[in-house]
């Protein structure tokens, strides 16, 4: 009698684990999809400034989250199946599979929350090199078109200021036609508006450039980061229900 209770009690609780996990991966199912929109919003959303970092941690870490949202998803159907199936072989690998992309989420976010740390020192040191010795220069489009809608995007003039650009090579060479700075400085923008510098024609930021990129990039790295160490952490709790689960069918 004992023993034919404790049989049903065990299959009550196996039943249990079983739609436990099964809401649980439909869940990651769902979190891989934020996982991977956060890190393709991260490089669609003005990922053109990608181009003014001295460094591509900002953008390795947004392809981790893309690739662990893929993993999750795929990861996340296949338990799905593995449960209702109740496959002993199928939960043991999606066991190893939740492990590694716990990894790898892991991973992104704690290069964010690195990155995080430099991006300061990185943006004071790279960017206003950047703007001042490539901007309009040949080869060198991409930086060009980043620069210009960086400044009409933040409504901003120069890294720090916009007396950045008199040390410009473009300021300082004939193709500026006496520009003062680019036109992109100015708030309405027409041919040639660059030549005059006065508050209420140009951006005139605190800060300049520097400041608002910096601000833009943080908030979109402490994103990556809360993203890839929350998803990752709440991992914890089906992997642990599973290990029982496997046990309990062992």
């Amino acid at each position: 009698m004992g023993s034919l209770y404790k049989d049903e009690q065990d299959d009550w609780i196996t039943v249990c684990l079983k739609y436990l996990l099964f809401v649980f991966n439909f869940l990651f199912w769902v979190g891989g999809g934020v996982v991977m929109g956060v890190g393709i919003w991260t490089l669609v959303d003005k990922g053109e400034y990608l181009s003014l970092l001295a460094s591509s941690t900002f953008a390795v870490s947004a392809y981790i989250l893309i690739l662990a949202g893929g993993l999750v998803m795929v990861t996340g159907f296949l338990g799905c199946c593995a449960v209702i199936r109740e496959q002993r072989s199928c939960l043991s690998t999606y066991f190893s599979c939740l492990l590694l992309i716990f990894l790898i989420e892991l991973v992104a976010g704690v290069l964010a929350y690195v990155y995080y740390q430099a991006l300061s020192e990185e943006l004071k040191q790279h960017l206003s090199k950047t703007m001042t010795e490539n901007y309009a220069q040949p080869g060198k489009d991409s930086i060009t078109q980043s620069v210009d809608r960086l400044q009409q995007d933040f409504k901003c003039c120069g890294s720090n200021n916009s007396f950045d650009w008199m040390h410009s090579v473009y300021i300082m060479s004939p193709a500026a036609e006496s520009r003062l700075v680019p036109d992109s400085c100015c708030k309405t923008i027409t041919p040639q508006c660059g030549k005059r510098d006065h508050p209420s024609n140009i951006y005139k930021v605190e800060g300049g450039c520097i400041t608002k990129l910096e601000q833009f990039l943080a908030d979109h790295l402490l994103i990556i980061g809360a993203v890839g160490i929350g998803v990752a952490c709440l991992q914890v709790s089906p992997s642990l229900l599973l290990r029982f689960n496997v046990q309990l069918k062992g």
